[in-house]
């Protein structure tokens, strides 16, 4: 590409952004609105307020208030740490639930723009990254468990009669009133998530001598989408009890007992 071929480009996405932003004022605030899309293709908005000299410029809150109305706590230790290490390496902060960064004249439109891109970072680290959802997913049904009492050893080993080792997310030991009980949590209740647990449990229950055979739950995150009913059927079959993570309150006792 050429030189001009470069310049154009430029010139296009400034183009587009001035397209795309428009700007309101409302009760003393400016509110604006970007180009930039969310995850529910909804235009990202920013709220500006002028302050001793300086402009404090915020989301308003939306961006956290979503991801909880989503069903995704963003207040554990785990998600703290991932949320500060996104909005401290483009110079944004928390405060009272809000994304907030504070702005002279002179560089304003730089501030702005690091806050856009933060709004955008979170929203993709938190929702959209599958690995990390599964991992904060074993953390809701840890602190769930938690919450309830419930005796667990967590990521334990068991070994298959083909020889391997299989992970167990939460493995609840034998009591007076219950068998011992084997808990999944499949943050993306997929085919293939699924068979590899089924998978897993067949191998596990093979290589037991004693003939006995322990509780098999599946704790299925249905916080972004439905699961199917092919989902239930299968774990069933497989003698696996399927726990919607919507009605995790429902299997407390069976596995506090």
């Amino acid at each position: 590409m050429s030189q001009a071929d470069c310049q154009k480009m430029i010139d296009d996405y400034v183009a587009w952004l001035r397209r795309g932003l428009s700007i309101e004022e409302v009760g003393g605030v400016c509110e604006l609105t970007t180009p930039f899309l969310d995850r529910h293709n909804d235009h990202l908005q920013v709220y500006a307020i002028r302050r001793n000299g300086s402009v404090t410029l915020s989301d308003d809150g939306f961006v956290l208030s979503d991801l909880r109305t989503s069903g995704l706590d963003v207040d554990t230790p785990k998600r703290k740490a991932v949320l500060e290490s996104i909005l401290n390496g483009l110079g944004v902060r928390a405060e009272n639930q809000q994304l907030v960064v504070e702005a002279s004249p002179a560089n304003l439109g730089q501030r702005l723009h690091s806050l856009v891109q933060a709004m955008l970072a979170v929203n993709d680290m938190f929702v959209m990254a599958q690995p990390r959802v599964a991992g904060f997913f074993f953390e809701d049904v840890r602190s769930f468990l938690d919450s309830h009492n419930v005796r667990y050893t967590p990521r334990v080993k068991l070994a298959g009669k083909s020889g391997y080792d299989h992970g167990i997310d939460f493995l609840i030991p034998k009591s007076q009133k219950r068998p011992e009980r084997i808990l999944q949590a499949i943050a993306a209740p997929k085919k293939d998530n699924i068979f590899a647990y089924l998978w897993m449990l067949s191998d596990t229950r093979a290589a037991r001598r004693d003939g006995t055979e322990p509780e098999a739950y599946a704790f299925l995150n249905d916080q972004e989408q439905p699961v199917g009913g092919d989902v239930t059927e299968a774990l069933a079959a497989y003698r696996v009890i399927p726990a919607l993570w919507s009605r995790r309150g429902d299997y407390v006792d069976a596995l506090a007992a």
